[in-house]
Formats: structure tokens, sequence, C-alpha cells
């Protein structure tokens, strides 16, 4: 019934295109990178539209943002006062958005384990809701076309390598891609968990 290679797969997502979008709604949402840019690789595969993709991934991406940071703004301390050890990862977060507000918006989306706690602690900082809404619509705009089209640049430097090369190859180099840039986004979160 799933299907076992990824020929397969991307005709599942052609045959079910409403509810892959609706998937990534939800995944942008809460989510970033890996679906992102597999997604991507399905747009230039034909399976799902590239620039409705980057408007579902844009608009998910923003609305998750914006709930988290309502959170923070909401219930902030109170709601992680029983996580001691996050408590403190999002007050650190807190203190330096009251500084570097503008870069921290622009990458959070980036490094792996940040998205999840950045937006609230946005809210628990002193940046105004139309300073956040404004560089947060940008932000998911600039992440969703930026992974998406590293997806599909991605699907059209491999289907010139593979041509007619067996979609098991395909599959190896699609796995490749998303592992090398699970890592670099980890190497990535180190490095701001640094400064």
């Amino acid at each position: 019934m799933f299907p076992t290679d990824l020929t397969s797969f991307l005709d599942l997502i052609r045959q079910h295109g409403d509810a892959a979008y609706t998937f990534m709604f939800a995944y942008a949402a809460s989510h970033s990178l890996l679906f992102g840019l597999f997604s991507g690789y399905a747009a230039h595969s034909g399976a799902l539209g590239l620039g409705t993709l980057i408007i579902v991934c844009w608009i998910g991406s923003f609305f998750g943002d914006v709930i988290r940071f309502w959170i923070g703004r909401k219930y902030g301390a109170r709601a992680l006062a029983s996580f001691p050890r996050l408590s403190s990862t999002v007050a650190t977060a807190a203190r330096l958005t009251d500084k570097h507000y503008l870069w921290m918006i622009m990458v959070h989306r980036f490094p792996h384990g940040i998205r999840g706690f950045a937006a609230m602690a946005y809210g628990m900082s002193n940046l105004p809701w139309s300073t956040f809404l404004a560089l947060n619509f940008v932000a998911a705009g600039l992440w969703s076309v930026a992974v998406v089209m590293a997806g599909y640049a991605f699907g059209s430097v491999s289907e010139k390598l593979m041509s007619d090369a067996s979609s098991g190859l395909g599959v190896v180099m699609l796995v490749v891609f998303l592992g090398l840039s699970f890592y670099l986004s980890r190497k990535l979160e180190r490095a701001i968990e640094r400064q």
C-alpha cells in the first residue's frame, strides 16, 4: 500500500495533491527544512505546483510563528515554569531578541531545533507585535522561497545527473541531500548557540 520507491511516492503525491498541500501547510507551521526541501523536489517532478507550494509554505510558516509569538506574549514564563531547561533557553533567546531581533527573526527558521521556541521567545521579549508581524512575514517568504527552490534545484540537478538511472539511485541522492541539509542546519544551530 505504501510506496517503496521514489517514483511511486511522487505518483501518490500527484494523486492526492490537496492533501499534500494541507500537510505542507501544517508542517511549515510547526517545523522547517526537510519536508520543504523534499516538496521542492516533488514540485520539480511535477507532483506539486511550485508557486502554490511556495505560497502554502509561506503562509504556514508565517502563521505558525504568529501562534508561538502569541503564546509567548500571553503565557510567557508561566507556561515554561515546569520546564526549567527550556525556560532558561527561551529566556536567553528573549534577551537576545531585544538586541538582535532583525537577524534572529530572519534566520531562526533554518537551524534545526531553534524554530520550536524562537517565536515564543520573541513573544516574551519587548518586541512590538507590528514589528514582529512585518519581519515574520518577510522572513517566512524568504525561508519558503529558499527552501523550496533548493529542493527544486536539487531535483533539476539530480535529473540531469541520473537521466535514466534507477530510482534507487534517486532515493539515495535524496537521502544524502536531506542528510547534508540536516547536518549543516545543526552546525548553524551550534554556531548561533555559541553567540
